[in-house]
């Protein structure tokens, strides 16, 4: 059962143009909320359009926290995430106010939900590595090479668990130990949160058009001019900022590789293929151990396509929760 002792929390989680930072907004003024990012994009200082960050008349609707935070120059990481959060739900809380947490990076959510492990710092060479074999090979190939290097954690991850395989490598590789290895020594431990999580789950052919569409905005919204001013940095291109979705095309149409018509068709392609990527992540995870969560999914195009039926479904459902209601009320 859920103890109702624990103070509530509310998950907005799903693939990239699902509809999830509307749907926390309405929440957030429904509840009471602070929206908290978690996405590992938005938290960079220098990607407001090309991450599609909540606009600044939505900011000014409810509290929000953790966009735009970071320097793209410092790459985040899921330890430094999992406190930054836990700061700003403790202070949405002492505001008397609900944490809404909104992204679609699935391990940031496990970070909360499952506890993280004490792991060294892994250093940036073994975590673009990681990322690099990831997207060259996919998750299959880097599953074999996990298996060669540490069959242990290897044989917990499914072949497509791309997150958690990036993770394992790079922590495999950066410290010369197992993820699982170090998971029995450091003792992970859950946030001492009861929460809600509200997974959307878009059918492919609404979300491939929600991302043509999106791209479409984001160059009107000016993120050739903002990719352009990201890449005056001179930054290291295996920074996470330097490879956020759109930015190395508009980076190669910029230095004459690519024509925007062909850097487009490219940043939707990858695109689509990672929300692909996310939905699949999410219809096999539980977002949290069952005594401390509930969660619900929601196929829908994004919240203005949200049936009136559904929308009062996943508000019911998280007004019990907040409330502090068993799974069945």
């Amino acid at each position: 059962m859920t103890s109702p002792d624990l103070p509530p929390a509310i998950i907005v989680a799903g693939p990239t143009t699902s509809g999830k930072s509307a749907l926390a907004l309405a929440l957030a003024l429904r509840v009471g909320g602070t929206v908290i990012n978690a996405d590992s994009m938005q938290v960079y200082r220098e990607l407001r359009v090309i991450t599609a960050r909540p606009t600044p008349d939505e900011e000014a609707m409810v509290p929000h926290a953790l966009y735009g935070v970071r320097p793209a120059a410092e790459a985040g990481t899921v330890a430094w995430w999992r406190c930054a959060a836990l700061a700003a739900m403790e202070e949405a809380r002492a505001a008397g106010r609900v944490p809404i947490l909104c992204g679609g990076t699935g391990l940031y959510f496990l970070s909360l939900t499952e506890g993280l492990a004490e792991v060294p710092p892994v250093p940036e060479a073994a975590r673009a590595e990681a990322r690099r074999l990831l997207e060259a090979e996919g998750p299959a190939s880097l599953h074999a090479r996990l298996a060669a290097l540490d069959p242990e954690t290897a044989a917990s991850l499914r072949p497509t668990d791309s997150q958690r395989l990036a993770r394992a490598y790079e922590v495999v590789t950066g410290t010369g130990r197992g993820l699982r290895a170090w998971q029995r020594e450091g003792g992970a431990v859950p946030a001492p949160w009861r929460f809600a999580a509200v997974v959307l789950d878009p059918p492919r052919p609404a979300l491939r058009s929600a991302i043509a569409r999106r791209w479409k905005a984001m160059l009107e919204a000016g993120a050739m001019e903002e990719v352009a001013a990201l890449g005056a940095q001179g930054l290291d291109p295996a920074l996470p900022a330097m490879r956020a979705h759109g930015v190395p095309e508009l980076l190669a149409v910029q230095a004459g590789r690519m024509t925007l018509e062909a850097a487009s068709t490219r940043a939707i392609l990858n695109t689509g293929q990672y929300t692909k990527r996310q939905a699949t992540w999410f219809r096999h995870h539980a977002l949290a151990p069952p005594a401390l969560t509930h969660s619900i999914h929601a196929r829908c195009e994004g919240l203005e396509q949200f049936s009136e039926c559904e929308l009062a479904k996943i508000i019911a459902f998280v007004d019990r929760r907040v409330d502090g209601g068993s799974p069945g009320a």
